[in-house]
């Protein structure tokens, strides 16, 4: 039956998002609330970036028929996602700055936090129980959700990409989090997956509109939120690794660009355009082709997340059973196989091939003769550092 709630209310958090979402876009049109091109960006006309408020809408819809009244920590989640909402839609019309924004995501964050939504223990295999004192857990957890949160941020830069990201995301979580009994977060979690996929139909490319810092760290928010109270406050042996899996995919790509952001001394907050989806764009992949491949990868990391979950690999003392051990293998090899794939292969070694034609096309239509040795060098300057021109496709 709880099964059954989760489903219901991914579908009506769907209705209300696909019918609300072009209201979004016209109060955002008519609060000038517009994301002009840049030189990053990958649109070329002005586009509503006021998604939040139709995402938050959906997901009320969606899962207070089944939540309502519920838990004090279920009315806070409700409460910091409506804050989170107000800021990034302040942002999204009038730019705040860096400090204020992070000022807001903590505050919004620690609504919840207060409440009891934080990590007070975990699992490690190998190593047992882990336990946190209270000012440490909420400290801890306080900083997760803000770092989710803006992760969440820094992957939505091609037309549909945080939407079905987030979508995939909390599908996978409602899953868990409804077979560990965990059903109200199973619920939110159907909520915000129907929420972010109502809203996937109008974002998808060409984008009608898009989701905003209001949408992105209201999908933050409420993903890590769910993460806690659906699988991390559980006793599965795996629980820490059921986030980890399923959001790899921004979580690379938020390590990946801060690192580099680190490495050549700019400001963490600062834009550029190292994030996957501008290096894919760069080896002349069309938006399109760019946010299915990183569906395709998310999905087979959520696979594999379900795997963990649902193969019975191990009786939990230790003993593990070969067959179905070799299944959850299977699932990871192809985890891995597509992040190889996608990191190396597509960032590297295609980028390589296409750049090295272009490098050469240019020197003959100069009237010189290629020379291989600085071919070479100026394609490692552009894979260290991120910055090349786009390339024609062939």
């Amino acid at each position: 039956m709880d099964g059954l709630q989760a489903l219901w209310a991914f579908a009506l958090a769907a209705l209300v998002a696909l019918a609300s979402t072009p209201v979004a876009a016209r109060l955002s049109r008519r609060f000038g609330a517009l994301d002009l091109p840049k030189e990053r960006s990958l649109h070329d006309r002005p586009i509503p970036r006021l998604g939040g408020p139709a995402i938050l809408v959906a997901v009320i819809a969606g899962g207070a028929p089944f939540l309502w009244p519920g838990t004090w920590q279920t009315q806070a989640i409700a409460i910091g996602a409506i804050g989170i909402t107000v800021v990034g839609a302040v942002d999204d019309a009038f730019d705040l700055k860096p400090i204020l924004k992070l000022v807001g995501q903590a505050a919004a964050a620690a609504v919840p936090v207060l409440a009891g939504v934080w990590v007070g223990h975990f699992t490690l295999p190998l190593i047992g129980a882990v336990d946190l004192s209270p000012p440490v857990g909420m400290a801890l957890t306080l900083v997760g959700i803000v770092f989710v949160m803006n992760m969440v941020n820094f992957s939505d830069g091609a037309d549909g990409l945080a939407a079905g990201v987030c979508a995939i995301a909390a599908i996978t979580f409602a899953v868990i989090a409804v077979s560990l009994d965990r059903d109200g977060a199973g619920v939110l979690a159907a909520a915000t997956a129907g929420a972010a996929a109502g809203f996937l139909w109008h974002n998808f490319h060409p984008a009608k509109i898009f989701m905003g810092d209001s949408g992105s760290n209201l999908l933050g928010l409420l993903l890590a939120c769910v993460a806690i109270q659906g699988v991390l406050k559980t006793a599965a042996v795996v629980a820490l690794a059921f986030p980890l899996v399923i959001m790899a995919v921004p979580i690379l790509d938020t390590g990946f660009v801060v690192a580099k952001r680190i490495k050549y001394r700019r400001p963490v907050y600062g834009a550029d355009s190292w994030h996957f989806h501008h290096r894919f764009a760069n080896i002349g992949f069309s938006q399109r082709r760019t946010v299915l491949y990183l569906y395709g990868w998310t999905l087979s990391l959520a696979a594999l997340a379900l795997a963990l979950r649902f193969v019975p690999y191990s009786d939990g003392h230790g003993d593990f059973d070969p067959g179905w051990t070799g299944v959850l293998i299977a699932f990871g090899t192809v985890a891995v196989a597509a992040s190889f794939y996608l990191v190396y292969v597509l960032e590297i070694l295609k980028f390589r091939r296409f750049r090295e034609r272009q490098l050469r096309r240019s020197a003959a239509a100069d009237g010189g003769h290629p020379d291989e040795h600085e071919i070479e060098e100026e394609i490692a300057r552009e894979v260290e550092t991120g910055e090349f021109k786009a390339l024609a496709r062939e």
